[in-house]
């Protein structure tokens, strides 16, 4: 491919691609979603960052579970770049990445707004909601300038 041929990553287009099912237990990182704020779970116990909305803390066994606001910064650990489409409403290329946020997290999300080209390990990033449906917005992390 030539640098003339090189696109940007960019999110899917509202509803052209299979929809996340919120559960009732994973309302409140939707919720803040919507609101533009990366909501994460954590144990009310011990502490631990979950990568989901739990019923028992993987850790310490509590069905304790707390919301905690992130700040959406940080940077990419493993990513991938796909050039033919699992589902004829993904646009590609698209980066699904892990990233992980600076208060420890590691979320799977998808890279926008660079080449694919420019994708490398520690590359800084912060969250961005795109919607989805009148009721989701989901996260992406662009680099940051």
């Amino acid at each position: 491919m030539s640098a003339s041929d090189t696109r940007l990553l960019a999110p899917p287009p509202p509803g052209g691609f299979p929809m996340p099912r919120p559960s009732e237990r994973s309302q409140p990182f939707w919720r803040g979603c919507l609101e533009g704020r990366l909501v994460l779970p954590i144990c009310s116990a011990c502490g631990a960052h979950a990568l989901r909305a739990f019923a028992v803390c993987p850790q310490c066994g509590s069905t304790g579970l707390s919301w905690e606001q992130s700040a959406g910064h940080g940077s990419l650990y493993s990513w991938t770049v796909v050039w033919r489409p699992p589902h004829p409403g993904f646009v590609v290329p698209y980066a699904p990445a892990v990233v992980t946020l600076d208060e420890g997290w590691w979320f799977l999300s998808a890279v926008v707004g660079c080449a694919p080209e420019a994708l490398q390990d520690g590359l800084s990033l912060q969250v961005e909601f795109h919607p989805a449906s009148d009721e989701l917005a989901l996260p992406y992390f662009r680099p940051v300038a």
